[in-house]
């Protein structure tokens, strides 16, 4: 079996299965949610500063900032789980349900296999890229025409965020391949997606952002990386220190690098161990 055949199996097995269109569907829901929801609530501080004020808190960005692009960064900034959790899964489903024997059959050179899962899940990923910006400017820019805030969709940097944002979710597809291969308990790599993208890295990009020593270190981390990739996001806003991130391509490069890594230890390591 080539390269080419084994990618072709692995969409095969994707899409045959519901767990690709169940997360897309609650990537559309939550992204929909925060990038609608915080364009209108913030539509509305603009239109009613007196009003917001009056509500308690700031609702005012810093200087330099705009809306459109932070409300767009939401595909990315917290819909980044789920192309990680569709390539673990692409993983470790075949360990929990004794598929590996009958794939290896068809196909003994394992590491084409890893390799046709992680070609794969980049292209998986992208597409999970273009669901959830499709959603998130969908979501936002009618927010904020509400509001007659501008949508920036007629700026050609818009677009070259959401380029990149979509090419940040194809990268985290295949991190999830190399977080199933590393760890090929299911229930444990949903575990550790999960705590980590939804409460760890925040709370360590929150922390790092506090010293510049610390912040100068946090740039790295796989989140921080990410949003560096899309140049922009809510968390680098709420940040409690100023930092700078990484360029563009940096990020991408961090990202990858990620992907690679995890895959190629992976693949040394659990992926050679006889399957039952």
């Amino acid at each position: 079996m080539s390269i080419v055949r084994s990618v072709g199996a692995e969409f095969q097995k994707v899409l045959t299965t519901r767990m690709w269109w169940l997360l897309a569907i609650v990537l559309v829901g939550y992204v929909a949610m925060m990038s609608g929801g915080f364009g209108a609530f913030l539509g509305w501080a603009t239109q009613n500063p007196d009003a917001a004020a009056a509500a308690g808190g700031n609702t005012g960005l810093p200087p330099g900032v705009d809306l459109a692009p932070l409300l767009y960064s939401f595909a990315s900034s917290i819909g980044y789980v789920f192309p990680v959790l569709l390539g673990a899964l692409a993983v470790t489903t075949e360990f929990r349900h004794r598929t590996l024997t009958t794939t290896f059959l068809a196909e003994p050179h394992r590491t084409t296999v890893l390799s046709g899962k992680f070609a794969s899940q980049l292209v998986v990923g992208a597409v999970f890229g273009v669901i959830g910006f499709a959603t998130s400017v969908g979501a936002g820019a009618a927010a904020l025409a509400a509001f007659d805030l501008d949508t920036g969709l007629d700026s050609s940097d818009t677009w070259a965020l959401i380029g990149r944002g979509i090419l940040a979710m194809a990268l985290w597809g295949a991190i999830g391949v190399g977080l199933g291969a590393l760890v090929p308990n299911q229930v444990a790599a949903i575990v550790i997606v999960i705590a980590f993208t939804q409460f760890f890295e925040p709370v360590l990009r929150l922390v790092s952002s506090l010293n510049d020593v610390t912040a100068s270190i946090g740039r790295f981390l796989p989140g921080a990386a990410s949003d560096a990739l899309v140049g922009a996001s809510f968390y680098s806003v709420a940040s409690l220190g100023a930092s700078d991130s990484l360029e563009w391509w940096q990020g991408g490069l961090v990202l990858l690098a990620i992907a690679v890594v995890t895959t190629v230890i992976g693949g040394a390591t659990t992926w050679r161990r006889d399957v039952s």
